[in-house]
């Protein structure tokens, strides 16, 4: 089924949590000799950049009135050098911020991508993948937006209307009263706004990660969606999710087109009544002409970080909604490293003693599970679709951990092996292969420079692959698309054989691994597989029997539970259900092969 999770849980309203914030700043920690600066800076601009109202007054008063143009031009010239100071040191604090915005940034993405490989296949299980995109995406560039126009930016402005505060009651106290009266009703009029585009932040971003999952989703089987003529209906359904996300954005654009009007409404009020008091003041000589202007110059001057202040206010509340979502994301619990086992080498024995496994709550996947495989073995797992074979080999891998019983390889219980020293000697070819953007050598290799070029070659001949790619152009060179789109199942597949030799396990696991393969590869595959399945232990998961008649030992499952143990010929035997299971497959391949006459 498509992607139609369209109820999102209610996003309540949360009070602002100092706790995040801290956690935010941690950050920017590594980076505090920098950001000092910065702020060192800020300072300096603040001052620097509200002095040129205080000159013009010095300008009027002193020098203008009374006609003095020589004291004037030492005035202009101040001026302009007081202006070039301010550009290097605003180039200096941006560029600073800039700079440690970004490099906090490429913290945050490294941080959420490593988490990512360490949490436990269960997440991904119940986790859309356009989620995760989002968070390290979307979220971390609103973060990046607070790093770089958020925090900092909020204290340059809080600098300037000190500074200006400052300066205007230096100039004069009861205009600079007057104007400060205002401050209360802004900032109560911006919190009241403010915090309610909160929540619509909050739901923004849920709906954005509905949205990037669905489009996920959709463009992966897109194959599927225009085999079954899907267009229409999935068009529907991306314009249900994309409703909802415009829906929230539009909430938040509602509260913002009613809160600047309102701030500048006030503004001008304030500006009113500074000239009006201010006015009356200059004719009643109690007050000189350069400190009107020079007032009137710093009370639109005052208003402009104030509202500067309540948009990173929005930033803010934007850095918090996606931060709230990357530190869950965090804090889920990677899964758990192991104990201190990691051999070599290991001799392949692996044993299951009463195991029992479920998903979820006590819905029963394996049942009581015991079976022993002895070093060098070849083993058949065979069964119905959802017998449990595959939940089999992932948790002989801790993909995840069994609730009963005990797994052991080499005697030793895997929860005390190290789990990168288990995995590493264990190789698993699936039938849906994953091949990555790159090369063919980087895909048998995976990264590991221990893997030599001439061991990426062998493993290519043991397994026929070289046969396909000699042909190709630049051969062990060649790229590959995204999930090797370009080359056919068949090829894909030996692909996935050479690099599971390639890494050299002990213990080989071939997970429906030629199911989806033509003929000429399937025994190109079975002679190589023949000959590498002689030095380690394997284990066979298939449902064509013909595929794993010579193995050592058959263990046939049945809901769950291990019903049958034996060779080919002692289950054949039997009056069980791998006899019966013969019967049906070698009776149907007989009526595929049966021509029906035409009359």
């Amino acid at each position: 089924m498509p992607y139609t999770d369209f109820h999102e849980e209610e996003i309540t309203e949360k009070p602002f949590d100092a706790r995040l914030m801290v956690r935010l700043l941690g950050y920017l920690k590594p980076y505090i000799g920098w950001v000092a600066l910065a702020f060192a800076l800020i300072l300096l601009t603040s001052i620097i950049s509200q002095a040129g109202p205080y000159l013009t007054k010095i300008a009027v008063d002193t020098y203008i009135l009374k006609g003095n143009f020589q004291g004037l031009n030492r005035i202009v010239l101040l001026f302009v050098g007081l202006l070039l100071l301010q550009f290097l040191t605003s180039y200096g604090e941006r560029f600073i911020t800039q700079l440690t915005g970004q490099w906090a940034m490429y913290d945050v993405r490294a941080e959420i991508f490593a988490h990512l490989q360490r949490l436990p296949l269960a997440f991904f299980d119940r986790t859309p993948i356009g989620r995760l995109m989002t968070r390290n995406t979307n979220d971390v560039d609103a973060l990046n937006e607070l790093f770089t126009d958020g925090i900092v930016a909020s204290f340059s402005d809080l600098f300037t209307v000190i500074a200006i505060i400052v300066y205007m009651f230096y100039l004069d106290t009861d205009l600079a009263l007057v104007t400060c009266a205002a401050v209360p009703v802004m900032f109560g009029v911006t919190f009241w706004f403010q915090s309610r585009m909160l929540r619509a932040f909050r739901l923004a971003r849920t709906r954005l990660a509905r949205l990037n999952a669905f489009l996920q989703e959709n463009i992966t089987g897109m194959d599927v969606v225009q085999l079954f003529n899907r267009e229409r209906r999935h068009t529907e359904q991306f314009d249900a999710v994309n409703s909802r996300y415009v829906e929230a954005n539009l909430l938040s654009a509602l509260y913002n087109s009613f809160f600047y009007p309102i701030m500048e409404l006030i503004g001008a009020v304030v500006m009113a009544l500074a000239i009006w008091y201010g006015s009356g003041e200059v004719v009643r000589s109690r007050i000189d002409w350069g400190i009107l202007i020079a007032m009137l110059q710093y009370i639109p001057r005052f208003f402009w970080p104030i509202l500067d202040i309540a948009e990173r206010y929005a930033i803010l509340q934007t850095a918090m909604a996606s931060s709230e979502r990357i530190f869950e994301l965090l804090d889920t619990k990677p899964e758990p490293e192991g104990g201190n086992v990691a051999p070599q080498r290991a001799t392949g024995e692996i044993e299951f003693r009463n195991v029992w496994f479920a998903y979820k709550g006590e819905e029963w996947v394996l049942r009581d599970v015991s079976f022993h495989i002895t070093p060098g073995e070849s083993v058949a797992l065979v069964g119905a679709t959802g017998s449990g074979k595959t939940t089999t080999i992932s948790l002989l891998a801790r993909f995840y951990d069994i609730q009963k019983g005990a797994i052991l390889v080499d005697g030793i219980d895997i929860r005390e092996w190290n789990v990168e020293g288990l995995r590493r000697r264990i190789g698993i070819v699936q039938q849906d292969v994953f091949l990555f953007s790159g090369n063919i050598e980087e895909n048998i290799r995976l990264g590991n420079q221990g893997i030599s070029q001439e061991r990426v070659e062998q493993a290519a001949q043991d397994v026929n692959a070289d046969r396909f790619i000699q042909r190709l152009p630049d051969g062990y060179q060649h790229t590959l698309t995204e999930r090797g789109s370009t080359l056919s199942s068949g090829q894909r597949q030996l692909l996935a054989f050479a690099r599971a030799l390639a890494f050299d396990p002990d213990i080989l696991v071939l997970d429906e691994a030629t199911a989806s393969v033509d003929t000429e590869t399937e025994l190109w595959i079975q002679d190589a597989v023949e000959r590498l399945m002689q030095t380690r232990t394997s284990i066979i998961i298939a449902h064509r029997l013909s595929t794993i008649r010579n193995a050592d030992t058959i263990i046939v499952m049945h809901k769950g539970e291990v019903r049958e143990i034996g060779r080919h010929e002692e289950l054949l035997a039997k009056d069980g259900i791998y006899r019966r299971l013969h019967q049906l497959q070698y009776s149907d391949r007989e009526k595929e092969t049966t021509v029906p006459t035409v009359r």
